[in-house]
């Protein structure tokens, strides 16, 4: 597998990503929002949000639920996704999603957001 791409193609792919992504390492510190995220949450600070703790956005239920979701991440490689949440008003399912590096380290995490509406665009209405 190639391990050399560009981390711009990274980066590109989260922040074109029309759902929310917030990226966090261990210390649950948010080290990423694409703009998405940044647009969801400026009632809450926006982008000022990226080098804070994720777990101070959450009551302390929520908080035990996320360092839960991190050791059982730890515990084992293939632990990489769990649903956390169904939003009705949104009509969207919340996942939290494990992030290692090369030796399958766990170095974060992120959350993401997929909607279940159906697409509104027309297929590849180019004009």
């Amino acid at each position: 597998m190639q391990t050399d791409i560009n981390a711009a193609y990274f980066k590109s792919i989260i922040d074109q990503d029309r759902c929310s992504v917030v990226i966090c390492n261990l210390k649950h510190e948010i080290i990423y929002m694409n703009p998405t995220a940044v647009k969801s949450y400026e009632k809450w600070g926006g982008e000022s949000l990226v080098g804070r703790s994720l777990l101070n956005c959450h009551n302390e239920e929520s908080q035990k639920r996320i360092q839960q979701v991190i050791d059982w991440f730890a515990a084992d490689e293939s632990h990489n996704l769990i649903y956390t949440s169904h939003n009705v008003k949104q009509n969207k399912d919340v996942y939290m999603v494990a992030l290692r590096d090369a030796e399958e380290k766990l170095i974060g995490y992120y959350e993401k957001h997929e909607f279940r509406n159906a697409e509104t665009m027309e297929k590849y209405d180019l004009w």
